[in-house]
């Protein structure tokens, strides 16, 4: 359940793709700084859809077993017959819980909170928003019996189960213990309060089986067992082969993100320490607030243009879009600012540049955003051996070949990059016995190379990058904080 689209696959023990569904759907955003979804009208229907659709051309009873992902960590609140209560708080692009963020820094101690969760408070944290629904929602609140993610959600759609797994956990800062593995109770006493906490699992272990009742909706039969499932980028990193420390997966979708493995626990405040896929194993981890949903804001901006006339476009502009820089802040940025109140801001501008100098420039300031968070990632965590890249913006060579010269770093792109959902099969796999824990489905279509050429030219221009937010971060924020008093949101 990803953020721009929904996706199901039907997948054979040795990783043979039998079909595949899809549904796109949109995020809502009512305020400035909001991000909303339905998870009932929206998640939980689509689950609906997209099993129909693969069930009228195959026979549900090969069905052995089931796990979902989705884009995370998200707050659903609900109430004792889980029902939401309101619409799902996104991950990180939902930037609200700002002064929640500061007022449990000062509650709980800063220090502390780094110390048992490996990084700072940010707007990818559970707490705050849930400190958020309590301040500002206090009915809503009050009504709250059960909080979820959104695989979470989905997980108890089918079999009835209060879960969640392990890196959805350590996500929901500062009520997890990335050390002990373990929820911190007196914490969530003072920032859940009354709602208890669902029981944690390692996100290939079976969660339960599905009900009788999600069963007349979805198709699957009942009794099939259900893996815990996990947060969307932690699977795609299973699914890629990200199996060895300094395995480095980079996901392009509608935000960019990566997760490395770690040989030991090793942790900065700027970026994400998480337990991986596999039970015991660690990752270090970085996300933009966004990247593919820029583009797409880009093709809105000029009437809908079809994408690809737009990439070919891009492709004939030279590199550096002609003196073109645009920060990709636009629902502020995630790692390694951590600035919910960081802004976009497109420089350098004149009459002669077009269309397909600000898709360039979208491009490739979402490379050196990347390219900001891997070589930081390169100092706290290791040294990247391979990094492989999944997702749907690999469909646009040029998009993976920029990030190649931007980086100077090869990419090895799988066979199968649909991601998430091929890492969800492969872990019912494993969770139900079927092939063994360490089965890798991963095989090489191809390697991006950068081309040193090109990453001249880039160097200079990066640099530029480096300076801009610095400069202009008060402007930022007082735009920010302008857009928050502006209702027309």
């Amino acid at each position: 359940m990803g953020t721009g689209s929904s996706k199901a696959v039907l997948v054979t023990s040795d990783g043979s793709i039998i079909d595949t569904a899809i549904v796109h759907h949109t995020i809502s955003l009512p305020r400035a700084g909001w991000a909303e979804m339905l998870a009932e009208e929206t998640w939980w229907a689509e689950v609906q859809q997209l099993c129909g659709e693969l069930f009228a051309r195959n026979d549900a009873k090969g069905v052995f077993g089931v796990a979902v992902s989705g884009m995370g960590p998200c707050l659903v609140v609900t109430d004792g017959d889980f029902a939401p209560l309101r619409p799902a708080i996104l991950y990180g692009v939902d930037t609200r819980a700002t002064q929640d963020i500061g007022d449990l820094n000062e509650e709980l101690g800063k220090t502390a909170i780094v110390a048992s969760g490996g990084k700072d408070l940010s707007s990818q944290s559970v707490g705050p928003k849930l400190r958020w629904i309590a301040r500002n929602e206090p009915a809503v609140f009050s009504a709250a019996r059960y909080w979820f993610s959104c695989s979470s959600f989905l997980v108890q759609r089918l079999t009835g189960e209060y879960v969640l797994d392990h890196p959805t956990a350590s996500q929901c800062d500062p009520l997890y213990d990335i050390h002990r593995l373990e929820w911190i109770t007196e914490r969530a006493r003072a920032v859940a309060g009354h709602l208890p906490l669902p029981r944690l699992l390692w996100p290939a272990e079976v969660a339960g089986t599905v009900t009788r009742g999600a069963q007349e909706l979805t198709g699957i039969p009942v009794g099939i067992p259900m893996c815990a499932g996990t947060v969307d980028a932690w699977v795609e990193a299973y699914s890629a082969g990200v199996r060895r420390a300094g395995d480095t997966m980079l996901m392009y979708g509608s935000t960019m993100f990566f997760v490395q493995r770690l040989e030991a626990l090793r942790s900065h405040p700027k970026l994400w320490v998480a337990p991986g896929v596999e039970p015991g194993s660690i990752t270090l981890s970085g996300g933009m607030a966004t990247s593919g949903s820029l583009l797409t804001w880009l093709q809105r901006l000029f009437g809908g243009a079809d994408m690809g006339e737009l990439f070919s476009e891009a492709a004939a502009t030279p590199a550096g879009a002609e003196g073109l820089l645009l920060l990709p802040y636009f629902a502020g940025e995630r790692t390694p600012l951590l600035d919910p109140d960081a802004r976009g801001m497109i420089t350098g501008l004149t009459l002669r540049h077009g269309r397909g100098h600000l898709l360039r420039a979208g491009l490739e300031g979402i490379s050196y955003g990347l390219r900001q968070m891997l070589d930081l990632v390169e100092q706290a965590g290791e040294p990247i051996t391979r990094l492989l890249a999944v997702g749907g913006g690999l469909k646009a060579g040029l998009w993976a070949q920029i990030v190649s010269d931007i980086s100077g770093r090869p990419q090895i792109v799988p066979k199968v990059t649909i991601g998430a959902s091929y890492g969800d099969a492969l872990m019912a796999a494993v969770g139900t016995g079927c092939v063994g824990p360490d089965t890798d489905w991963m095989q090489t279509a191809r390697i991006v190379e950068p081309d040193p050429r090109t990453g001249a030219v880039y160097e200079d221009l990066y640099q530029q990058y480096l300076s801009l937010y610095p400069a202009n971060r008060e402007h930022m924020h007082f735009l920010a904080r302008w857009q928050e008093k502006d209702t027309t949101w």
